[in-house]
């Protein structure tokens, strides 16, 4: 697999020549790279249609509008947007890259489900533009190749440190899981689950299984209440989540059974009512997290949209300004060069985490400290 580090030495003189050439006002070289010397256009992939529009679309949508009117306005890098809807399909974000790799961005920016982006990034990869998904966290998804990066930490870090911080409070030594068995994310998720677990000596009772669109899980949940677990794993997309957590109640499950969805957000929350008291997720930012910026984050999309902001959208804030600081040190809208920029980013103060602290990995996956959160009194709270 090829890494997406590079020589430092030949990363260095890159930028110092770029940066010759831009102090002399031009804006691309004989070679074709080109200079920051005007808008840098940048793709938007997401959901403005279809079942993941509500819960993705619309707050990634807002997470990068917010970002790039601060960063527009503080005048290092002036990005310009063209939103592509996927319809909430594969075949969609496949179309999606497509095109805006036809019209010659950069770099493309959102594609959300891990399923659309094992689709699409292949497109992006062949044509040497960077496709950097904010929310898609299946495991490998980033070794498809040196242009894709990502935002959410991958089931494969986000996993394990989640089941050692819980598994240590919550002392439990046999489980269940369900997750759904045609979703890349969910199945993924299950896996990584699985691995971890038994290298925890934790037994896993059942693991049961649903589709996509499924709406009745009662009896996955009889199946899953009869062999006595002591927690349960829920592996899914936000619909299934909340549907999931919000029949445990109707199902019977007892409070014994502590319940984990490591992409529990508000979203589910609210829609699970009261049945998703005590259930616990991984996450990658918090709305009372201390991280740099995180407040006035808080504060400046409440002021702006008027709701409180969700996990994409600050997810995809994030995205862009990692994505404009590549831009910035590149001085270059070159694809390639930014490429390299991203793969240089360590220690980038972000708003996600509790440190805020952002790298990526060799292959492009984000590095930054997890939250783990419960549900208390209709709230996410921190769970330590």
């Amino acid at each position: 697999m090829r890494k997406k580090r590079i020589i430092t030495f030949v990363y260095v003189l890159a930028v110092a020549v770029l940066t010759v050439g831009l102090f002399n006002c031009k804006t691309s070289d004989n070679k074709g790279n080109h200079k920051i010397g005007g808008d840098v256009p940048i793709g938007v992939v997401v959901a403005l249609t279809g079942q993941h529009a509500e819960a993705y679309g619309f707050a990634m949508q807002r997470g990068f509008e917010l970002a790039r009117e601060e960063i527009n306005n503080r005048g290092d890098v002036q990005l310009t947007f063209t939103t592509v809807d996927d319809q909430s399909t594969p075949e969609g974000a496949k179309e999606a890259v497509q095109q805006l790799v036809d019209q010659g961005v950069s770099a493309i920016v959102g594609l959300a489900i891990s399923t659309h982006l094992k689709a699409a990034a292949p497109i992006a990869q062949e044509n040497s533009v960077i496709a950097f998904s904010s929310v898609s966290s299946a495991a490998g998804l980033s070794g498809i190749g040196d242009f894709i990066f990502r935002t959410s930490l991958a089931t494969n870090i986000s996993i394990p440190s989640g089941l050692m911080a819980t598994q240590e409070k919550l002392g439990y030594k046999k489980v269940a899981t369900i997750y759904d068995e045609i979703d890349v994310y969910a199945k993924n998720s299950n896996e990584v689950l699985k691995t971890a677990l038994e290298a925890n000596g934790v037994e896993i009772l059942t693991m049961e299984t649903f589709q996509t669109g499924d709406t009745d899980f009662s009896q996955q949940l009889t199946n899953i209440i009869a062999v006595q677990p002591d927690a349960l794993f829920i592996s899914a997309l936000s619909q299934e989540i909340a549907q999931i957590v919000a029949q445990t109640s109707e199902a019977g499950v007892p409070d014994s059974i502590k319940i984990i969805a490591p992409d529990l957000t508000m979203t589910e929350v609210q829609k699970a009512g009261d049945a998703a008291e005590g259930t616990i997720g991984f996450i990658g930012w918090s709305n009372t997290s201390d991280a740099p910026g995180n407040q006035a984050f808080v504060r400046n999309y409440q002021a702006k949209y008027g709701i409180q902001p969700e996990p994409w959208a600050a997810q995809s804030y994030t995205t862009l300004y990692v994505l404009a600081n590549a831009i910035k040190v590149a001085q270059s809208t070159d694809p390639t060069l930014i490429r390299d920029a991203l793969a240089q980013t360590t220690d980038f103060p972000t708003i996600l985490g509790r440190l805020g602290k952002f790298s990526f990995n060799p292959d492009g996956d984000a590095l930054y400290d997890q939250i783990i959160m419960v549900v208390k009194d209709g709230e996410l709270q921190f769970f330590e």
